[in-house]
């Protein structure tokens, strides 16, 4: 007699209802906005480890089906992230973003400062892949990618960066500070190895004009915890409750 099949229980999704909830800061008939976690992959992997995705039934909001990515955040990065509600928000979304539409507003601590106060990182990014994995590297045969920046403070050795990036590529903004000589705080893969240091790259903020008869959405989140002694360090004051 055959045996019957054994069906695995599913996953619990790494955040509960409660949590992912409690991280939306926008909500409208066509998108949320919510607060990605440090630490934590928005959608699955080769690995299958846990993501964000896990939890997006619970932000269903009365909807016949969860919302969806409109753009990507690294695992270690923190911060403002885009979700559709509907297909028809994915598409306007996606315009939106392929045609840069949207204004990304990132803040990082730095080792080291850029050259100037502000300017524009501008050097051209190729993707590699390797038998230990890949990473991406500034090199004349990659794609176009620029980065403004400005230094917003500074500490002893870091600096506080704003960074707007122009382009859209992968890992753009912490191989263009590595390249310009101030990597990213806990950039295992493009700064300094630091044991128990965190990524110190926050999605602070972004601006969507959906409406053509409407002010664009603007959203902010506050940096994380792990950022906030480095950014005091460098002149931030957390606002009052």
């Amino acid at each position: 007699m055959a045996r019957p099949l054994k069906h695995s229980a599913p996953r619990r999704p790494p955040l509960s209802a409660e949590e992912i909830q409690s991280r939306v800061l926008h909500r409208d008939g066509l998108i949320l906005v919510i607060d990605k976690p440090a630490g934590l992959a928005v959608h699955a992997g080769p690995s299958r480890a846990p993501n964000l995705e896990e939890c997006f039934e619970a932000l269903r909001y009365g909807l016949p089906r969860p919302p969806a990515l409109a753009h990507r955040l690294d695992a270690d990065t923190s911060g403002v992230l885009v979700l559709g509600r509907h297909p028809k928000a994915l598409s306007k979304l996606g315009r939106l973003f392929a045609g840069r539409g949207a204004e990304k507003i990132y803040w990082a601590v730095v080792h080291g400062s850029p050259p100037a106060d502000e300017g524009l990182f501008d050097w051209r990014l190729l993707k590699v892949n390797t038998k230990s994995g890949w990473s991406v590297h500034v090199s004349g045969d990659g794609q176009n990618a620029s980065t403004r920046y400005r230094i917003m403070g500074r500490g002893s050795g870091v600096s506080w960066l704003e960074l707007k990036p122009q382009t859209g590529r992968t890992h753009q903004i912490r191989v263009h500070c590595a390249h310009a000589g101030c990597p990213v705080l806990g950039d295992r893969l493009y700064g300094k190895a630091e044991a128990g240091l965190q990524l110190h790259l926050h999605s602070r903020a972004i601006v969507l004009p959906l409406s053509r008869t409407r002010p664009p959405i603007e959203v902010e989140a506050s940096p994380p915890p792990h950022m906030l002694e480095a950014l005091q360090a460098c002149g931030y004051v957390s606002p009052v409750p």
